[in-house]
């Protein structure tokens, strides 16, 4: 009887342990499922990001935009999304491939779109998203003048392929980027909840109106139905990390745009003029020193023309010659001619453009200062006051 009772009872504790360890594997295999499910539709669809290309591509913008691409193939992302808004890049054409290589290498997959609205791409930075995965475009932004072709025809071919002579010296709006296939986008007559579209919304929706648009019509980016008290809507799974300039690098890509590279190389001659005839401590000489250094900065990572900023730089020589003798005479007149053709020709139109306003401001502003303001602040300094004695009786 003992030895019926102890079998029964292993018999009992074995079949315990096999049902433990069945509903155990029965647990963990749904979990396992649950758990791919989330990293594929919720809990870790990963990231993509997205760097802004703002402004002239200079060398600041295009160092930190390798190192961007360079980082994207080991931190994990999905994809890396080029936002961009740049008329042209003022790099050299080896550096200029140099990226286009990286992008076209890259393991990540790089998408650009061209936004927000009003944006554009021209010049070599047209060429140079040419190599990108997909491009998408915002209303109201334009896409060409890529000029002769700068990237190696032997790693990249003819960029834009078919389109390339076509936007050799033409700028293309969002509605011709789609309907010469370089936006690549199928007309589809209902959205992700089932409503039907338009036709111009169809055309709306292939022009990628917000970055939101753009990020989900990627494959690297995952989205879901969620139904809401206000209906059905789409929510992104895949987060986004958005990555611009750090502050100092903002400074400088901002200090080599042509308005403030010129407005900057102005006022510190100027201030250096005034601290030259004028009675102080030298805080203007000093702030000019500073405010000149940066503008050199800013005209040294630009094409300009160099016989024009010599016309500048003597324009002020010559209103120093009248200045000292407090009435405007020929060499101010001299001066002012230099100062203005060197203002309008410093940029070289071909290559960066730089707005009428800032230039009249300068050229009317210097015109004031030294036909009236200066001549005034002289006479203040070198007047003497003329003391009468006070005639009293003796």
């Amino acid at each position: 009887m003992a030895y019926k009772g102890a079998f029964y009872a292993a018999r009992r504790c074995t079949v315990w342990v096999v049902a433990f360890l069945a509903s155990l594997f029965i647990f963990s295999f749904q979990h396992a499922a649950l758990a791919d499910n989330q990293e594929i539709t919720t809990g870790n669809a990963g990231f993509v990001e997205v760097f802004e290309v703002n402004g002239l591509l200079d060398e600041v913008l295009a160092d930190v935009l390798m190192e961007v691409i360079e980082e994207a193939q080991d931190n994990g992302t999905r994809a890396l999304i080029l936002q961009v808004n740049s008329k042209q890049a003022v790099v050299s054409n080896a550096t200029l491939n140099e990226i286009a290589k990286q992008i076209s290498e890259s393991s990540v997959p790089i998408d650009v779109w061209v936004g927000p609205s009003g944006s554009a791409a021209h010049g070599k930075v047209a060429q140079l998203i040419s190599v990108a995965d997909s491009i998408g475009v915002s209303i109201g932004s334009t896409l060409g003048n890529t000029g002769t072709q700068v990237l190696n025809p032997d790693l990249f071919g003819r960029v834009w392929g078919e389109n390339h002579q076509l936007l050799i010296d033409s700028r293309l709006n969002w509605e011709q980027t789609i309907s010469e296939g370089i936006v690549q986008c199928e007309k589809v007559e209902v959205d992700e909840l089932g409503n039907s579209l338009s036709e111009n919304e169809q055309l709306a929706r292939c022009s990628n109106p917000t970055l939101g648009d753009f990020l989900v019509s990627r494959d690297s980016f995952i989205s879901e139905v969620v139904t809401t008290d206000q209906g059905p809507r789409l929510s992104p799974l895949t987060q986004t990390k958005i990555r611009g300039l750090s502050l100092l690098d903002q400074l400088m890509h901002t200090v080599a745009s042509p308005p403030v590279a010129y407005l900057l190389l102005i006022s510190g001659l100027v201030l250096l003029l005034f601290e030259f005839f004028s009675i102080g401590v030298g805080i203007a000489g000093a702030i000019g020193a500073i405010v000149v250094t940066l503008g050199s900065y800013g005209l040294a990572a630009l094409p300009i023309r160099s016989w024009a900023l010599v016309l500048i730089l003597a324009s002020m020589v010559a209103f120093g010659v009248d200045i000292q003798t407090v009435v405007p005479r020929l060499w101010t007149f001299i001066g002012q001619i230099m100062f203005s053709l060197g203002t309008i020709f410093l940029y070289p139109e071909d290559s960066v453009q730089m707005s009428w306003i800032p230039m009249g401001v300068c050229i009317a502003g210097i015109g004031i200062l030294v036909f009236r303001g200066m001549p005034i602040m002289i006479r203040g300094r070198f007047a003497t006051t003329q003391i009468k004695p006070r005639l009293g009786k003796e």
